[in-house]
């Protein structure tokens, strides 16, 4: 049960909106395994659980924006009729409070590794990213100390220039 779903298939529904890195009542919904109308109903019903933080309805131009970047149909084809509703990881985990059935647990703890996941995957991204910065500079400084090492060897092996010396003798 585990692998009930994967956790890449979990984190390509992950977006970043406001700042925040949400997944949409939608994707939530067809994880798991109930419609958008349902899963929308029971979030109602229990609303007093997912203040703002948790859960915000996205602006018509936040579902445009998204809607172009994964390929969502427009409304009147088959589309959504409302704007979706966006939940963080917060909001997610306090799903698991209002779907009970097995399956919800499951899908719940997956997403919940899938967040914790991407998080270590940013942490390990901005680490790595300090680390080339910092041999960047190193060889930086490295460059110029090279850069003078061959000048001054490039000095040595060039034959001096005949000094002009005056008449020798009276």
């Amino acid at each position: 049960m585990s692998d009930l779903v994967p956790v890449e298939m979990i984190a390509n529904k992950i977006f970043l909106i406001r700042g925040q890195k949400v997944m949409l009542d939608s994707d939530l919904a067809g994880l798991y395994g109930v419609t958008t109308f349902n899963f929308n109903k029971a979030v109602k019903r229990n609303i007093g659980r997912f203040p703002e933080d948790f859960m915000f309805r996205l602006t018509s131009e936040e579902f445009k924006s998204l809607r172009f970047q994964i390929g969502m149909s427009k409304k009147g084809r088959g589309g959504r009729r409302y704007l979706p509703y966006g939940f963080t990881e917060q909001g997610v985990a306090m799903l698991s409070g209002v779907l009970n059935s097995k399956r919800a647990v499951q899908v719940n703890i997956q997403i919940m590794r899938a967040f914790v996941k991407l998080r270590q995957m940013v942490l390990t991204q901005e680490n790595m990213l300090r680390k080339i910065e910092a041999l960047e500079r190193k060889f930086g400084e490295h460059d110029k100390k090279i850069a003078l090492i061959f000048e001054a060897l490039k000095q040595l092996l060039e034959p001096p220039l005949p000094k002009k010396t005056g008449k020798i003798g009276f």
